[in-house]
């Protein structure tokens, strides 16, 4: 095995676990948090129970928001890791360590080892990253595979044309490079429309969006050899193939409720109406929220933003000084300076299209521009690192160290402080020695994803909604119960509750609904 080949293998383990460990840092101590991680986590428990790994299940009730990817991840973790909030959570840590990793790659080939470290970084340290690679979600599936479709479709744009002489004394060494170059661009092929089908099945059509970068791209080229090169009849065939290896079955078990659910509620409503309160109401609120994401970035990607200014400022630069020699008759451009200007292109269109797409859909959100920060982060770095090279200085490592130990000083300190406030796990953690696998339980006035989570890793039962006047009922039929409610309605419904009945009460913080509760447990052992 050669030097290089030993340095590259040991930069990639180093990476990776890296990025591993920094992701995994203090995700064991912070209960799940409403609504969507304890959703995706418990319907991965139900595949297991049922033996279903094609239809979702969540509290017994068919749950078709999401492709199964993310699930299916997660039901791994499990069988390594057993049913708990580290198992649900550790596949994002590993996807987020993996899309590092293609950033790393992707920026060495762009300019060098260093260039890829610190593209890798700057993403890793973001803090929208920071934030959903400890998340029991899709998002970092999705942004992992739209990074590897992006990083395809670039390799394929940027193959050099070769024009095979036959006449020629060479003609043998020719054949054998056009060869290589064929199976190169083959690879790279595959890998763009496997990832486009992986990301589908991640989070659904979101997932295509490196299909729009590639595609403009090849527009403004005006070059019909890329688009050849693509083979996008046959691509998006086989994108298809491989999702309809899930979907087809998907639909057929569930009638088709998966398509016009998933599809049709889910991207397409999403895009026209706001979700769960998420977006905007009113044509005055749209326009109002257009800029959102555009003002968000600088959180979402804190502490790299303070950069960004600086960025738009340097590409305007270097986009007036190309039009300038454009005009002045230097035109001309060897096959280096054209790849340098394509990667501008190319990032920018990736990074502009995902931003464009999100602020014209109406249901918004401050994470959905992820997928565009490994384009945002090989974007800057590369600048940022020939700035630095160009005037003799190295890139602010300071910041970096700072950052990676705030992030890791608060993923350790802040979840033990704040796991009493959320009531469905404080409220397990009271009474889960009361609690038998063949009890009913049932709440009222509190539903969210984390009640059906936490208590069904002791009870095999299903969580039933229940208004307050039929608690009492629910409670007296035969058989181990309890019902959740909030403490007022359970001091007037249970005033009078047999003196062999337990109560649990606890104090937290709903962040589904961002307001305070109090609720009371009332269990019947017998």
């Amino acid at each position: 095995m050669s030097a290089h080949l030993k340095s590259a293998i040991r930069n990639f383990a180093l990476l990776f676990a890296g990025c591993v460990l920094f992701h995994i840092a203090g995700i064991w101590s912070l209960p799940l948090i409403d609504r969507d991680e304890p959703r995706f986590a418990e319907a991965s428990r139900e595949m297991i129970e049922r033996g279903d790994y094609i239809v979702p299940y969540f509290n017994n009730q068919l749950r078709l928001d999401k492709p199964p990817l993310t699930y299916w991840a997660q039901t791994v973790s499990y069988r390594v890791f057993g049913e708990s909030d580290f198992a649900a959570r550790f596949p994002s840590a590993i996807a987020a360590a993996l899309t590092a990793l293609v950033i790393f790659v992707w920026g060495m080939r762009l300019g060098g080892e260093k260039l890829g470290w610190w593209a890798a970084i700057i993403f890793t340290l973001s803090l929208q990253t920071f934030v959903h690679a400890k998340a029991a979600v899709a998002d970092m599936w999705l942004v992992l595979f739209v990074t590897l479709a992006h990083w395809a479709g670039y390799e394929l744009i940027q193959l050099p044309t070769l024009n095979v002489q036959r006449s020629t004394p060479n003609t043998e060494e020719i054949n054998q490079t056009s060869n290589i170059k064929h199976q190169t661009s083959l690879c790279w092929w595959f890998t763009f429309y496997l990832a486009l089908a992986l990301g589908f099945l991640a989070k659904g059509p979101v997932a295509w969006v490196p299909l729009l970068t590639v595609g403009t791209t090849i527009i403004f080229a005006g070059d019909a050899q890329l688009a050849r090169r693509f083979k996008f009849v046959y691509g998006i065939l086989l994108t298809l193939a491989v999702v309809a290896l899930w979907g087809i079955p998907a639909v057929i078990q569930t009638r088709g409720e998966f398509f016009t659910v998933g599809i049709g509620r889910h991207v397409i409503r999403r895009s026209f109406a706001t979700m769960e309160g998420h977006g905007a109401n009113s044509p005055a609120m749209y326009l109002l929220l257009l800029p959102f994401y555009f003002v968000t970035v600088f959180v979402s990607f804190f502490p790299w933003s303070i950069k960004l200014p600086w960025l738009a400022r340097r590409l305007r630069r270097e986009r007036k000084a190309g039009v300038i020699r454009l005009r002045q008759g230097y035109g001309g451009q060897d096959a280096a300076g054209y790849s340098e200007k394509l990667i501008d292109k190319y990032l920018v269109t990736g990074i502009a299209i995902i931003f464009i797409i999100f602020t014209l859909i109406k249901t918004k959100l401050p994470h959905y521009t992820l997928p565009a920060f490994p384009l945002l982060a090989l974007l800057l770095a590369r600048h940022w690192h020939e700035a630095a090279m160009a005037n003799r200085r190295s890139l602010p490592k300071t910041i970096a160290i700072v950052t990676a130990c705030v992030w890791i000083a608060i993923a350790l300190a802040i979840p033990p402080m704040v796991a009493r406030l959320f009531p469905a796990y404080q409220l397990f953690q009271e009474s889960r020695a009361s609690l038998q696998p063949n009890m009913q339980f049932a709440s009222v006035e509190f539903e969210e994803p984390s009640l059906v989570w936490y208590f069904r890793s002791r009870v095999k039962g299903f969580l039933t909604p229940l208004n307050s006047r039929r608690a009492p009922e629910f409670m007296s039929a035969s058989g181990p119960r309890f019902v959740v409610l909030p403490t007022p309605v359970a001091g007037t419904l249970f005033a009078n509750r047999p003196t062999n009945w337990h109560t649990f009460s606890t104090s937290g913080f709903n962040i589904a609904k961002g307001k305070r509760v109090d609720l009371t447990l009332v269990l019947k052992s017998e």
